[in-house]
């Protein structure tokens, strides 16, 4: 007498739908926002001029800080600004 095992089937369905990807912005491969006095951030926002955020960074700013998280560094820096640590 012999016992036959039941055979498995595995049935793989490839995906046809396309995805399309965001295409990232120039200087977006930092992916933060960071933290510069806020007179300054608005006449660089309408003159197109550089600003230094508190790690240090330089750039144009042209894009909405909200949808990125906050720079752990400039984080970092602000709360010991607040705490009057340093």
């Amino acid at each position: 007498m012999t016992t036959e095992q039941p055979q498995t089937v595995t049935i793989v369905k490839e995906r046809t739908e396309e995805r399309t990807l965001p295409v990232p912005d120039e200087g977006d491969h930092e992916r933060f926002s960071h933290y510069v006095p806020k007179a300054k951030l608005t006449e660089a926002m309408v003159m197109g001029t550089p600003v230094i955020a508190l790690c240090g960074k330089v750039w144009v700013p042209s894009r909405n800080p909200d949808r990125y998280p906050v720079c752990p560094e400039c984080k970092e820096i602000w709360e010991s600004m607040r705490d009057g640590n340093e």
